[in-house]
């Protein structure tokens, strides 16, 4: 009786994870203003959404012939939505020109490195 009570809890607690995982890569596709910023936020939430979820149905099917078409889902999305994601993201970076411009010279990230490339500029013409 009490294992079933804890199997219970813990499907409970997996599948509330995976919606708190699907809400947030929600909220960060729609709320983030940057494309890369929106792919990663989904690629890793669908990623461990549905590792919560179809974890918390694995665990409340018991362990028969449909687990390994479970287990064969998640694997899948581990495998495919990464790589979409990153795919995605590379066609952002190559189609963008802002984007191609600045990141692809190297990301100047501090006031100084911006002040030198403007001195550099400055003593070549």
């Amino acid at each position: 009786m009490t294992t079933q009570w804890i199997g219970f809890w813990v499907v409970a607690i997996c599948l509330f994870f995976g919606m708190i995982a699907f809400t947030a890569a929600v909220i960060g596709a729609n709320r983030f203003g940057f494309a890369m910023n929106r792919l990663h936020s989904a690629g890793i939430g669908d990623t461990l959404g549905v590792m919560c979820i179809v974890g918390g149905v694995l665990g409340a099917a018991g362990f028969h012939a449909d687990t390994l078409k479970l287990i064969l889902i998640i694997v899948f999305m581990w495998f495919t939505s990464p790589v979409s994601s990153h795919f995605l993201t590379q066609i952002e970076y190559y189609t963008n020109p802002e984007l191609y411009r600045i990141v692809g010279k190297g990301a100047i990230t501090s006031e100084k490195q911006r002040k030198q490339m403007k001195q550099k500029k400055r003593s070549r013409k």
